[in-house]
């Protein structure tokens, strides 16, 4: 990103004139023996000997613009202009005299477009004391965004991160940090940079700009930051649960969770109750194939045949396609006896001395969309213990209570998830949360 914006912004602000200490960037304090200013104590002698010239300067360039001049004719009448910034900046002595010959600075250097001046002028503002406290997260962003612009990312962490724990309202700000670590080669730090802008704005109750959550993972998933990548989808998705943004996060969570096939089957089922499905059919295809494959016509024959007819009538599969046609003949050949054995599971799973048979016979209940009768028998399994995926087991007791509407449970449920699955499962908790908003 090359934040043209920003920069154009900053530009019209320092052009126009920007409050700060009382004194308007762009506007020529006088001089004044006599009096003291509020702050930075009053002009030393030696400033007031030296600034004259300069400031008979600045005045002279504000009558112009005032006048409608064009810059280019009032920087060919300016001569040794920058000479006498630069006499006038080595008398600085108070604080006073710092934020004038800044002030000075950015006019100037407005008019000559010398950034490096510009620069200068807003460092020696902020050294001066006399930036009001709620001003210097805006003008630490300035100076960080000329270093950045001139590609000194290095002199532009510490100004930028001084903005951001700010709460700068300049959203480009926290992505020229964390782009500045990322060019520096330190990836890890800018994402983090990021999480802090997040949390800052986060904690004022502001809005998070879509660029943050974009910049996020796109940093992560080049740097091949799993966590991080699966966080910041998370993070949008919690904020903006739209079918893309479920599809973006699922698909993320898979590419750095190392999947196996049950895996996948509970990743089909978050895209299923989050409205991911609901994406143009190019998008999703591969996903109802995938959920396919994971449930398996000879093992959950029942979901197969709803996740395959949903497919055909949203256009996402076709029915010419062999392994579609296939599946689904295969499938709808043995729900008739699969449902019939339910009954003998349920008496064997409850009579025997752990909880695996428990858990098979629950996957078969929630697969055929009886969720209260699955969430019974997971907690059964969980109780009895022994050699199941208890990971597995709660995260499908929490997709069962989830279907009958008992989000907070679903929440405690999923909040019990580790390992691979724990990524998945912060995801259900997510849209539980969702679902749970009156």
């Amino acid at each position: 990103m090359k934040f043209v914006a920003a920069r154009a912004a900053l530009a019209v602000a320092l052009s126009t004139g920007l409050a700060a200490g009382g004194v308007l960037l762009g506007a020529a304090p006088a001089i004044a023996k006599d009096k003291e200013a509020p702050k930075g104590g009053s002009y030393s002698k030696e400033f007031v000997a030296a600034a004259a010239p300069l400031q008979k300067v600045i005045q002279d360039i504000q009558a112009a613009k005032a006048k409608g001049t064009p810059d280019a004719q009032i920087k060919a009448g300016l001569g040794d202009a920058a000479a006498k910034m630069t006499t006038v900046e080595a008398a600085v002595k108070t604080g006073q005299d710092r934020f004038t010959v800044g002030n000075w600075a950015v006019v100037l250097g407005g008019v000559l477009q010398d950034n490096g001046m510009r620069a200068r002028g807003i460092k020696n503002m902020i050294d001066s004391g006399m930036v009001e406290a709620d001003k210097l997260p805006t003008f630490n962003g300035y100076l960080g965004s000329f270093a950045y612009s001139a590609k000194d990312y290095q002199g532009a962490i510490e100004p930028l991160t001084k903005a951001v724990q700010g709460n700068v309202a300049d959203d480009a700000v926290a992505e020229m940090l964390a782009d500045s670590y990322t060019q520096l080669g330190k990836p890890a730090e800018g994402i983090a940079a990021l999480k802090v802008a997040y949390d800052t704005r986060k904690a004022a109750k502001g809005a998070i700009p879509d660029g943050w959550y974009t910049r996020g993972k796109i940093i992560a998933y080049k740097a091949k930051l799993g966590p991080q990548a699966i966080e910041w989808a998370t993070l949008e998705v919690a904020e903006h649960p739209n079918p893309l943004n479920w599809l973006g996060a699922g698909q993320l969570t898979r590419e750095f969770g190392n999947f196996g096939k049950e895996e996948s089957l509970d990743l089909g089922r978050l895209f299923l109750r989050s409205g991911a499905f609901d994406n143009d059919k190019q998008y999703v295809a591969r996903e109802f194939i995938e959920y396919v494959q994971a449930a398996d016509p000879r093992r959950l024959p029942g979901e197969t045949v709803k996740v395959i007819e949903l497919g055909l009538s949203k256009g996402a599969l076709e029915q010419s396609d062999m392994f579609v046609s296939d599946s689904l003949t295969q499938a709808k050949g043995r729900i008739a006896a699969d449902k019939a054995s339910l009954v003998g599971l349920e008496k064997d799973a409850r009579a025997a001395a752990d909880g695996k048979l428990a858990v098979a016979t629950a996957d078969a209940y929630l697969s055929y969309d009886n969720p209260a009768k699955a969430e019974e028998l997971y907690q059964l399994a969980l109780t009895k213990g022994g050699t199941i995926d208890k990971d597995r087991a709660l995260t499908r007791l929490g997709i069962a209570q989830f279907d009958q509407d008992k989000y907070e449970a679903a929440k405690a449920s999923f909040a019990q998830v580790t390992g691979v699955r724990a990524p998945l499962a912060r995801l259900f908790s997510v849209l539980a949360a969702d679902k749970a908003k009156p």
